[in-house]
């Protein structure tokens, strides 16, 4: 194991981190109460998180001004772009932290570590715009240096976080090509509940199966389990249901999907749950996945 991947793996075990995590998680939580604002924030209308587009302009403005610091003539236009950095840097600091809240423990660790250097270089950038407005500009590059070095720690620790603890990613995604081809036997439809998610497996993949009453519309509605947020076990929440548009809630941190086509109604979670096209053959019910996408029409009992 390298340095680096040890010294990472030191940091997701720390949990001497976690009261600092859970109660700036909590702050977090408080502090942005509204769902909608939160969904906004976590990208749901996007269909993926928001914050890695929103981190682009200030971690481009602050490396195009390291650029000109050392260019001649360009004094004003990096003193610029350092401003233009500064204010941009607020949304994608909300959108980060929206998103790491309702992370896991583990990801937390370096959330916050990630968070705490990006803080740190945000705050020389801050030094460096003062500066160069006073005119001390050898001062101003100094602290810009300094935060270009900070801000590049916070981004190995986001990147680490993103692609090796799967922070953001789409934990559903996989479930149809695991599930397989064909139809697959879920068994007597009389042994599904009615108004009770249950667990089933297809092929690979965990589903969750509801059956709805029929005064609410009748049908059986069958998607992946895992939860696109972090995985959490759909088939332990709660179905609200009724004749406008049944939705099933995550247990673990509330996401809630629409029970026809998957889609996400509420975050942390910004990806649709794959759905699985059914049908009732002798009295038994089948599913299968399909190569053409996972939006599909429900049987009809």
């Amino acid at each position: 194991m390298s340095v680096i991947r040890a010294l990472f793996s030191r940091l997701e075990n720390a949990r001497l981190l976690d009261p600092v995590a859970e109660a700036v998680a909590d702050a977090v939580h408080q502090t942005i109460p509204n769902s909608r604002v939160a969904d906004l924030l976590h990208g749901r209308w996007l269909g993926h998180p928001v914050h890695p587009i929103l981190v682009q302009i200030p971690v481009g403005a602050w490396a195009s001004a390291t650029v000109l610091d050392f260019m001649p003539g360009s004094r004003v236009a990096a003193r610029r772009l350092v401003g233009l950095g500064l204010l941009t840097a607020p949304a994608a600091v909300a959108a980060g932290l929206t998103d790491w809240a309702d992370m896991e423990p583990d990801q937390r660790r370096v959330g916050l570590v990630h968070a705490t250097a990006n803080t740190v270089g945000i705050t020389f950038y801050a030094a460096s715009w003062t500066a160069r407005k006073q005119g001390r500009q050898l001062a101003g590059v100094g602290y810009a240096l300094l935060g270009l070095t900070a801000i590049g720690v916070g981004g190995a620790l986001g990147g680490h976080l993103a692609y090796s603890q799967a922070g953001g990613v789409n934990h559903a995604e996989s479930a149809l090509r695991r599930a397989g081809d064909g139809w697959h036997d879920l068994g007597p439809l009389d042994q599904i509940p009615i108004g009770e998610p249950i667990r089933r497996e297809v092929g690979d993949t965990t589903v969750v199966v509801y059956r709805r009453h029929l005064r609410s519309g009748g049908g059986v509605h069958v998607l992946a389990s895992e939860c696109s947020h972090v995985g959490g076990p759909l088939h332990e929440g709660e179905v609200t249901d009724g004749p406008g548009e049944p939705r099933i809630t995550c247990p673990w941190h509330g996401s809630v999907f629409r029970l026809v086509d998957g889609e996400p109604l509420r975050g942390p979670a910004t990806a649709c749950q794959p759905v699985f096209q059914t049908e009732i053959v002798a009295g038994r019910l089948r599913v299968r996945a399909s190569a053409e996408g996972s939006v599909w029409k429900n049987a009809e009992v």
